[in-house]
């Protein structure tokens, strides 16, 4: 009996001791895999064979001692097991690219890779031409945007998906550095010509039976403009005629202007429009809804060269200028 319990330890040390043989590119052609959706896309990519491809997956597979990926005629899905490699890997690649860059960083040359999260209107409206900006005078640093509702982009920071962070709210939270960084108003607009711009000014309770169109729990808007209701005493969401909740603020503004009702939005989102008579903005009676978008990054993030470069020209950029104090 004593040899039958050392024998099955032996082969648990076994199965354990295959993950030493995983290598880097696995983890790689895994990922891809995942990104792409398809073993010929994902191979491309890689610059392999579709063959090599599916066999450092069927590698991993024997390793690990378990499927990884479910094939399916519209594609494939990660199993439970392959779930959590996946998430290991990323943060393993993800190491690997930092080493690199560490390394590169003793140059004299600023470049580099930026893993950026951001809500919606900064995504649209205000990082493009930070970048185009940045760009001019730092051409080899280069940002990976992935773009989301802020409460999504607090998870991706604190998640290790992204390095840094833009949100348009504040928050404490110890785990993050949190910054306010541009200045954003939210304005009530409506269709161009619409009956409700006849008013000089709006009060909450005129809203209340107008067609209303929300952005998507999560999002920072809603999250203002429901502070800012309950600090001031004004009708609840509950009160309003909500026709839709819709996820992005260009999906909001394009359903304004098709006349689905109206709304509350980011200045920075309607700038344009307003502009062209193709949205009316409303003043509120005071007070304004003013916030800030804030830059969040983990407290033991130690940013290299090319992210303080990114950081700095980022604080400094002036959105209703559309240009950066430094002169970039």
């Amino acid at each position: 009996m004593l040899i039958s319990v050392i024998s099955l330890s032996y082969d648990a040390d076994m199965i354990t001791d295959q993950f030493r043989s995983i290598t880097l590119q696995q983890l790689e052609a895994l990922v891809t895999l995942v990104e792409e959706r398809s073993f010929s896309e994902a191979a491309k990519k890689m610059l392999l064979s579709q063959p090599s491809m599916s066999k450092h997956i069927k590698n991993l597979e024997t390793f690990v001692n378990r499927p990884l990926i479910n094939r399916t005629k519209t594609g494939i899905s990660l199993t439970q097991e392959g779930s959590i490699l996946y998430g290991y890997a990323k943060k393993v690649l993800r190491l690997r690219d930092e080493a690199r860059e560490k390394i590169l960083s003793l140059e004299d040359t600023v470049s580099g890779h930026v893993f950026i999260g951001t809500s919606t209107i900064p995504s649209t409206y205000i990082l493009p031409p930070v970048l185009s900006g940045l760009r001019k005078t730092f051409p080899d640093i280069q940002a990976h945007i992935l773009s989301s509702d802020s409460d999504e982009v607090i998870d991706m920071v604190l998640g290790g998906q992204v390095e840094i962070g833009f949100i348009g709210k504040n928050i404490r939270d110890r785990r993050l550095h949190c910054e306010p960084l541009w200045d954003d108003e939210l304005i009530l607009v409506a269709p161009g010509g619409h009956r409700i711009g006849e008013l000089r000014q709006a009060r909450i309770e005129n809203l209340l039976q107008e067609p209303f169109i929300l952005r998507e729990k999560g999002s920072g808007t809603r999250s203002i403009f429901e502070s800012y209701l309950n600090e001031h005493g004004l009708p609840h969401l509950s009160r309003f005629s909500i026709s839709c909740e819709l996820g992005s603020s260009e999906a909001v503004k394009e359903a304004v202007i098709a006349g689905l009702g109206i709304s509350v939005l980011s200045i920075h989102a309607v700038r344009r429009e307003i502009g062209q008579g193709l949205l009316t903005s409303i003043p509120l009676q005071p007070p304004r809804i003013l916030r800030s978008f804030a830059v969040i990054y983990r407290k033991q993030f130690v940013p290299l060269p090319h992210h303080r470069a990114f950081l700095e020209y980022a604080k400094v950029w002036d959105p209703d200028r559309g240009a950066s104090g430094s002169g970039g």
